[in-house]
């Protein structure tokens, strides 16, 4: 991999990991249509370390609070959403990758996170701050982000949609979206620095992964500042029609075309 098509991964990967539509799926996606080989393992890990620097960033304030104050509400309802979330990535993580090297169901996927978004933006808007929000209500996102680990179905999309379903109120909705990000990605880079412990891999931190980490931090940044806004004033609506429509190219492709797939 080059450094041009890294910065192309890199800011992929940080702007659809915080938009609703899938950062796993526009990988695989991108790969595909451009002939990127597969990124090597260090290389993923650090792009994910950029995505993580991006939402501690702008989540300062909330993380100094979390860090001050351990054993506030915040504290366990974030644990509350990680553990489901944690039980399903571990039970399923086998049948999770094999699904993402082959990307046969990608299209199907794409399709599953339009119609959570359009169902979540249907409902009236919720009025929960985090002292209404209960451990259920945090559990069941967690429970979203689980299943959100199949490649084209978006994490921030079935979590900010499931806490919406619960009737957070948007803002705090999509900042325990992210929140909750954290330990997510924090866990899978630990995960993957195991892997190439265990593989005994060689790889060095080069240039293209300097570049492809500091490209996802940057639109990571971006990224998470603008859903913030979107979520609080506007509408994730727009996003779904656009899942739905390359979900439907990539279902043409993948069982009529095959130029791609």
């Amino acid at each position: 991999m080059n450094t041009i098509q890294a910065i192309i991964l890199g800011l992929i990967q940080g702007i659809t990991e915080f938009l609703p539509i899938s950062s796993s799926g526009h990988l695989v996606l991108f790969q595909k249509l451009f002939g990127i080989n597969e990124p090597t393992l260090i290389f993923d890990t650090m792009v994910h370390v950029g995505t993580l620097a991006a939402v501690v960033i702008v989540l300062w304030k909330e993380i100094f609070s979390l860090l001050k104050k351990p054993f506030q509400k915040l504290t366990w309802l974030l644990i509350a959403g990680t553990i489901p979330t944690g039980i399903i990535g571990i039970m399923f993580k086998d049948f999770f990758e094999a699904m993402f090297k082959s990307g046969s169901t990608l299209g199907f996927q794409f399709l599953i996170t339009g119609t959570v978004i359009l169902f979540a933006e249907r409902l009236n808007s919720g009025r929960k701050h985090i002292h209404e929000t209960s451990y259920l209500d945090a559990a069941f996102i967690g429970l979203m982000q689980g299943v959100a680990i199949m490649p084209g179905v978006s994490r921030a999309g079935l979590t900010i949609s499931g806490a919406l379903m619960r009737n957070l109120d948007r803002e705090f909705a999509a900042k325990f979206s992210f929140l909750l990000s954290i330990p997510v990605i924090l866990g899978a880079a630990v995960l993957q620095v195991k892997d190439i412990l265990d593989t005994g891999s060689t790889s060095f931190i080069t240039l293209p992964i300097i570049a492809g980490t500091i490209a996802a931090a940057v639109a990571g940044y971006f990224s998470v500042r603008f859903m913030i806004v979107l979520i609080k004033k506007g509408s994730m609506r727009y996003f779904s029609y656009y899942v739905f429509s390359l979900g439907a190219l990539v279902l043409i492709d993948q069982y009529l075309t095959h130029i791609f797939f």
